[in-house]
């Protein structure tokens, strides 16, 4: 097993580390740290997982403001809180990953790891920890600076919204190594990103919250992945999600999870696309 792992005409450390590990934990932490090294050399996509995230709330502001939220139980905090985490669900966590999935994939790396000790979900997860990590920073940063710049204060249901964030944090990883199956190179990667990002800043109650879309059209937007996760935690800070709502919106974003848990273990590629 090479002591090195390429990505775009680098090198770092990573699978020899791994192959020296004799826990799960340790495997996924080894190839985590990999990745780390490998993603700060990728200018490009960190500043994709970093910087648009962070600035798009911003831009979303003079929007609400010119939303007529009377009636509909939200407030200005309550549109953006949760659209900002959305945002880094969308482009910290998924479009970076399914970057990193192709491009480990494409120079054989996925390949060389699965013939040592790391099974398959290590290999997916220690790839996606730095990523997940990055995207979990940036939801309570963005979070916390929402909550003191727009006077939202606590959310009446935390748990809500903690459960909405676990459960994309879990759901966008999986999606990720499944769009990455859609790409024959690193350059396509973000290509085949592109579809369900739009759809989801579009239908998901990003950009628009749900309350002012026709319901013919809500129906359809509350099967969209990212649709369940903006619900709850928008309900975590507007507090009055019912128990019907919730465990909608519950039913939705596990059954993705399980449907993505079942592609990724049916169709991931795991060596490149000829």
């Amino acid at each position: 097993m090479s002591a090195t792992v390429p990505a775009t005409g680098q090198t770092g450390t990573g699978a020899g580390a791994v192959m020296g590990t004799t826990t799960a934990a340790g495997r996924m932490a080894a190839l985590a740290r990999a990745e780390l090294t490998l993603l700060g050399r990728s200018k490009a996509t960190l500043a994709a997982a970093v910087f648009v995230p962070l600035t798009l709330p911003f831009s979303l502001r003079s929007t609400v403001d010119q939303m007529d939220l009377k009636g509909t139980g939200l407030s200005v905090g309550s549109v953006i809180v949760p659209s900002s985490v959305g945002f880094s669900l969308l482009f910290a966590v998924y479009s970076s990953l399914v970057s990193v999935y192709a491009a480990r994939r494409e120079e054989l790396v996925l390949k060389r790891l699965r013939t040592g000790e790391p099974r398959d979900a290590e290999i997916l997860a220690g790839a996606a920890l730095p990523s997940v990590a990055i995207g979990l920073v940036q939801c309570l940063v963005l979070t916390v600076a929402c909550a003191a710049l727009l006077d939202v204060g606590a959310p009446p249901a935390p748990h809500l919204a903690v459960l909405g964030l676990l459960l994309g944090l879990a759901m966008w990883p999986l999606l990720a190594a499944i769009t990455a199956n859609f790409s024959k190179s690193v350059e396509g990667a973000q290509v085949a990103a592109m579809p369900l990002v739009l759809v989801s800043l579009l239908g998901s109650g990003t950009f628009i919250p749900l309350p002012f879309m026709p319901d013919q059209l809500v129906s359809a937007c509350e099967l969209l992945p990212l649709t369940p996760v903006i619900t709850l935690i928008r309900g975590g800070w507007s507090g009055d999600l019912s128990a019907h709502d919730t465990l909608g919106a519950l039913g939705t974003a596990v059954a993705w999870i399980v449907f993505a848990v079942f592609a990724v273990r049916r169709w991931f590629r795991w060596e490149p696309r000829r």
